[in-house]
């Protein structure tokens, strides 16, 4: 259920839709490019859910920290058939990106966070962001994402995180890391 629902809220991803842009692909492998970007929390069990499952984080503890660097080491089958094919190489380019600004330090990394389209606006996926960060205060550690979507830069802003670059290869959308200092 926690996959369908950031399948849903990343619809209209600027980076998701420009990596799978044919809307039927998309939603038949959705849900497994999703977990191979945020699965590491369910087994970690640092994947929340809000309402029943109206909004999800997915947040890898630094105790999982390996798992997620090794995203982009190479494509699954399912990646391949889902992502536009004259894309691989910039699509390998911005995972490579992704990797180099994550920090070398421990650190949370909140590799997705969604709410669906028809409980947006409700303050939900601020809810789950706190929740989280409290844990992440609770541990002394920094938090780390990357921003796919520019529109949300102010939102992550507003809870602390500070862009730390731009990641962006040939036609790609900008992807900004963004850090939260540990408090």
């Amino acid at each position: 259920m926690a996959l369908n629902t950031i399948v849903t809220a990343f619809t209209a991803d600027p980076l998701l839709r420009w990596m799978v842009p044919n809307a039927d692909k998309y939603i038949r492998y959705g849900a497994a490019l999703f977990e191979a970007f945020g699965g590491g929390a369910v087994d970690a069990h640092t994947a929340f859910q809000i309402q029943d499952f109206a909004g999800v984080a997915l947040w890898i503890p630094p105790s999982h920290a390996k798992h997620s660097d090794e995203r982009g080491q190479g494509f699954s089958q399912q990646f391949l058939q889902a992502v536009d094919q004259a894309r691989l190489e910039p699509i390998s380019d911005v995972l490579r990106g992704m990797r180099a600004y994550h920090p070398k330090e421990e650190c949370w990394y909140l590799s997705l966070i969604g709410v669906d389209p028809c409980h947006q606006g409700r303050g939900l996926g601020a809810r789950l962001m706190k929740h989280a960060l409290n844990l992440c205060d609770d541990d002394g550690l920094p938090a780390y994402l990357e921003s796919s979507n520019p529109a949300n830069i102010a939102l992550y802003e507003r809870f602390g995180f500070e862009v730390m670059g731009l990641i962006q290869s040939q036609s790609s959308p900008a992807i900004h890391p963004m850090i939260r200092t540990a408090r």
